[in-house]
């Protein structure tokens, strides 16, 4: 089948068939992979985030099928959609919530979705008070996040109230569109492991309906240091050595101690945050303040007795 290659300012090439529709991928989808990695782009966008080897094998693939079947359909062969909806179990700060925004743009950029915009949801945008009331407001929403990616953290929220609840209306509402609207919508479910296992039991299409079931493991000790002068640096700050250390040495406490309640990354960013409240603080009662000192967090920074008295 004849094709023909149009170029665009954005980086993105239009592969034109003979029946004129047009399909948005990058580059490097419409030529042979010769000396290349064709998942640079991919490990590029996905760089900051540590560890989540299992989702980034996941991405691959989905973006591997829809290059084949851009020279399927080139050959005039048929393609199928990918069903796209997933399940994310992890403990608090594992990235659940930063990893679905991300895969909205993703998903936009691969032409999965028409919009890639974020809809995160709790239990009170989906389960009203009355009957009838749920199911209304859960296709609301449905139709609000067509194009993009529907996030519901703690979903598990929905099935908390029983039989009589109406969070089971909402879940029976999810679960129909969830095939109805596949082709332009994408749900991905979040919420601690136990939890979200028990969830799926609810009913019986739900777990099938996920071809992506993703466990967000606990960060390790490196990983945490790693995530650490990530945030420092984003916000333009760099840590000391014994900032470092003390740090260390702090976590390594904490995941050593099976009562604490760790919630990973985001007690890092608390840590982050703090520790450059601290450095102003400290930094206010100098007369000259050098450049490298608005940069540097220093051990007497991170006081990580307070951030802990907060859990």
């Amino acid at each position: 089948m004849a094709t023909q290659k149009i170029h665009h300012k954005n980086g993105k090439i239009n592969i034109v068939l003979k029946d004129n529709k047009a399909s948005k991928i990058e580059d490097n989808t419409s030529e042979d992979f010769i000396g290349k990695d064709p998942f640079a782009h991919i490990d590029q966008e996905l760089a900051t985030f540590v560890g989540l080897d299992d989702l980034k094998r996941k991405i691959k693939e989905i973006y591997a099928t829809i290059v084949i079947n851009e020279k399927r359909a080139q050959m005039g062969l048929s393609n199928t959609k990918q069903v796209l909806h997933m399940l994310f179990k992890g403990n608090p700060g594992t990235g659940k919530t930063t990893v679905a925004r991300k895969l909205a743009k993703i998903y936009f950029d691969m032409n999965l979705l028409s919009k890639g915009h974020f809809i995160e949801a709790e239990r009170a945008d989906l389960v009203g008070e009355y009957i009838g009331q749920t199911a209304q407001k859960t296709r609301a929403l449905i139709q609000k996040a067509m194009g993009g990616i529907l996030f519901i953290d703690e979903a598990y929220s929905l099935a908390r109230g029983g039989e009589r609840d109406f969070g089971k209306e909402a879940i029976d509402t999810l679960v129909k569109h969830m095939e109805d609207s596949g082709d332009d919508f994408v749900l991905i479910l979040a919420g601690y492991p136990y939890e979200m296992e028990r969830f799926l039991t609810l009913n019986p299409g739900l777990k099938s309906r996920f071809p992506f079931i993703l466990d967000f493991p606990d960060y390790d000790i490196d990983q945490l240091m790693d995530i650490t002068r990530q945030m420092a640096s984003e916000r333009e700050y760099q840590l000391s050595k014994d900032a470092e250390w003390k740090l260390r040495n702090f976590l390594y406490k904490q995941k050593n101690n099976p009562n604490s309640n760790f919630s990973n990354a985001r007690f890092i960013r608390n840590v982050i945050e703090h520790a450059i409240r601290m450095q102003a603080v400290r930094l206010l009662y100098k007369d000259n303040i050098l450049p490298d000192e608005l940069i540097l967090l220093t051990g007497n920074d991170l006081r990580l007795e307070d951030i802990e008295a907060i859990w």
